[in-house]
């Protein structure tokens, strides 16, 4: 993989780290031990409260699923610094820069992404 495109992958990187960490903090608090959800208060009346545990539990799903994009993307920047970016986990192929391109955190090749989906 060319400096340029590699380059170009980092800034990809990069800036989707930046926007995962913004929406986690809309979401989560942050600790020793992690990200916590944020319970909402919008008041002690029973509908409020109601669309407090709505709330809470939407975000909730909302923050594990922001926990693993941010967990794949640190990933991938660790991969470009250690050299080992763009081969498949799986198979040690190249992956397709245009899959790099459309999903700079993806760790596997189509092929065997769509092997590991059809075993599931």
């Amino acid at each position: 993989m060319d400096t340029e495109l590699t380059e170009k992958i980092r800034q990809l990187l990069l800036e989707r780290e930046t926007k995962l960490l913004k929406e986690l903090g809309e979401v989560a608090g942050k600790d020793e031990d992690g990200y916590k959800t944020n319970f909402p208060d919008y008041g002690s009346e029973e509908d409020e409260n109601s669309a407090e545990v709505a709330t809470f539990t939407t975000n909730l799903s909302v923050e594990s699923e922001l926990e693993k994009a941010l967990r794949d993307v640190r990933a991938a920047l660790k991969r470009l610094d250690g050299g080992t970016y763009g081969k498949c986990k799986y198979c040690g192929e190249q992956i397709d820069e245009r899959r790099l391109l459309a999903r700079p955190s993806s760790s596997a090749c189509i092929s065997c992404k769509q092997t590991m989906k059809s075993r599931v």
